[in-house]
């Protein structure tokens, strides 16, 4: 399958214990700055996604002209708190995950490669998905809201368990665990894929330049966020449901396409992901293989230093 990340030649140089931290840190730094890039449109994507009121790009500016408006122009940013606190996380553990999981399945043995590749971003993306979950509803919520229902990240959580109940923080777990295998799996498989095929026709140095990881990681989340789209409706529909309206993820599915059709209901808002989706996972990934080489370097260069 020729070079993958497993072949990083500074591995040999690092413990397992380094490889996890600086895998760990440069996949919170990487979520982190995608997500908050991408946080307005982020809010917007999600406010049309629980409603049923029809999607269009004119529509989406004029909720962001509305906030902008109305509450400030942060309030664009209304729920990135929630989110930091789950992207953090999720990303680190994500690509952790990713880098065990390829190393555990062995996705450099030529049989099989492509499989073993796919399910190990599959994995990686339940791993972490099903360790963070309740903030992923929190972020939800807030995005949702006014701030004058829930101010801060602290009162999401105590007003659910206090008007719901705990079961109410895995509100539509089950879509979000069923869409993120096709997410994550084609994800990371594209991605992968694409820095493979560069490195044997291209340049077969084992770090990609960042504006190619960029372009690789857009055309990755372009397929991946197509593919898993529909289910991120329903988890959204069942996450933000106050009223029972959509009790589990069977009545959600039949209820959107009872009411709405399946492409203006199941596809509402694709348009903006291939806006945002592409400029998110290309920041990720990019960010996130070169601050973990920059990491991995340091961390050599020190060894080999103090060993002078």
């Amino acid at each position: 399958m020729g070079k993958s990340d497993n072949e990083d030649p500074k591995l040999k140089h690092l413990s397992n214990t380094e490889v996890v931290i600086t895998s760990l840190t440069a996949g919170a730094i990487a979520g982190a700055l995608a997500k908050t890039t991408i946080a307005p449109l982020d809010r917007t994507k999600i406010n049309f996604q629980i409603s049923q009121k029809t999607y269009s790009t004119k529509k989406a500016l004029r909720f962001i002209g509305e906030t902008r408006r109305k509450e400030g122009f942060f309030a664009l940013w209304r729920g990135n708190s929630a989110t930091m606190a789950r992207i953090v996380p999720y990303s680190a553990i994500q690509f952790t995950a990713h880098e065990q999981w390829k190393r555990i399945l062995k996705v450099d043995e030529n049989n099989g490669s492509n499989e073993r590749l796919f399910l190990a971003g599959a994995l990686a993306g339940l791993t972490s998905q099903a360790l963070t979950y309740p903030f992923d509803l929190a972020r939800a919520r807030m995005a949702v809201t006014h701030k004058l229902e829930y101010a801060t990240l602290r009162q999401v959580f105590q007003k659910i368990r206090a008007v719901e109940g705990l079961p109410a923080f895995w509100k539509g777990f089950v879509p979000t665990m069923v869409g993120v295998v096709p997410y994550a799996g084609v994800s990371f498989f594209t991605y992968d894929t694409l820095k493979r095929l560069y490195r044997e026709h291209v340049n077969n140095a084992f770090i990609v330049p960042p504006a190619v990881s960029l372009v690789f990681g857009a055309i990755a989340g372009i397929i991946s966020q197509s593919a898993s789209y529909p289910f991120d409706i329903v988890r959204r529909r069942m996450q933000t449901d106050m009223t029972g309206k959509y009790p589990n993820m069977h009545e959600t599915i039949l209820y959107i396409y009872r009411t709405e059709g399946i492409r203006k209901g199941f596809y509402k808002g694709l348009s903006m992901n291939w806006i945002k989706g592409p400029i998110a996972v290309g920041i990720s990934y990019a960010t996130y293989d070169n601050i973990k080489d920059i990491l991995r370097t340091s961390v050599v260069k020190f060894r080999t230093n103090s060993l002078i």
